[in-house]
């Protein structure tokens, strides 16, 4: 069964377990399997700590006391079985807070991929934008929720930056916060995004929770920003121009290909807007058009 986030605390769904027996002539007894409960799939869930590095070597994280890595396996059965996003996705696993029950209303996490579309040049760093960046992204909304009601999706609309892009030359990392809305929710969404540049791509850590959830994610991303780096050999600066590949877009398109990566389903993140077409966000909120649905089914 799936684990959805419900806006209760800890709140799972349970089937009843009712045998069914032959009437006339002897057969197997078909038993349908117990519920798994929320602690056993918790506990279900393999925890790695202290320095963790991701899979093909191309980044370490270096963990503090406070999060813990899942792997990609078990990260698409937190997404699936946890949260209720549809499967088939790949990731390179995620990053999860100690501090609360992933299943919880207050539940978060961060997901960790990697996109090798090239070397992003930061030259344009200083001269973006971002306020007319945002009314670009805003315009492209419809034809986003276009797509994702043909996928029997809610509409999701960018109302603004909840925190606005801010590119570090040093470390050559990036983040920055949309306020989100679905057509269905009660609450808006948060949708936190750092982006670490590379020598070849870029590692794409995403997180999701509500609004009002955004002290904790300030306070907290910026940990997860500086114990993310890339291995020695695919730095930012062992870039070379010579043999490497360099990506078509800089920093403003970074940022803009995310316009539809928000707190749902089918969303892109990254520059996966004009390559995979596809991807999945963390769902941390509670998703009240899946779970309707799930509840519709279910009286049916």
């Amino acid at each position: 069964m799936n684990y959805l986030r419900l806006l209760a605390a800890s709140a799972s769904l349970s089937l009843a377990c009712v045998p069914a027996f032959a009437i006339t002539a002897p057969a197997p007894t078909e038993v349908s399997a117990p519920a798994e409960t929320t602690e056993h799939f918790l506990a279900s869930l393999k925890q790695q700590t202290g320095v963790v590095t991701l899979p093909s070597g191309i980044a370490t994280l270096k963990l503090n006391d406070e999060f813990y890595y899942l792997d990609p396996k078990d990260t698409e059965r937190l997404l699936t079985d946890g949260w209720g996003n549809p499967p088939g996705f790949k990731t390179l696993g995620m990053i999860v807070p100690k501090a609360v029950s992933p299943l919880s209303d207050r539940g978060w996490g961060v997901i960790v991929s990697y996109k090798q579309d090239g070397h992003i040049s930061d030259e344009d760093a200083a001269k973006i934008d971002y306020a007319e960046l945002l009314k670009q992204m805003q315009e492209d909304d419809a034809d986003d929720n276009k797509e994702r009601q043909k996928q029997g999706y809610a509409g999701l609309h960018l109302l603004g930056w909840a925190e606005p892009p801010r590119y570090d030359e040093q470390t050559h990392k990036m983040y920055w916060a949309r306020e989100l809305k679905a057509d269905d929710a009660d609450q808006n969404t948060l949708n936190y995004s750092i982006r670490v540049l590379g020598r070849e791509g870029v590692l794409e850590l995403n997180a999701v929770a509500a609004m009002a959830d955004l002290p904790t994610i300030k306070q907290e991303l910026p940990k997860v920003l500086a114990f993310t780096n890339f291995t020695d050999g695919n730095l930012y600066t062992d870039y070379n121009p010579g043999t490497d590949k360099l990506a078509s877009y800089g920093l403003a398109a970074l940022v803009a290909g995310g316009i539809a990566g928000k707190a749902g389903l089918f969303a892109k993140i990254g520059v996966l807007l004009l390559a995979a077409k596809k991807f999945l966000v963390i769902g941390v909120v509670a998703l009240l058009a899946v779970i309707r649905k799930v509840f519709s089914r279910n009286k049916a």
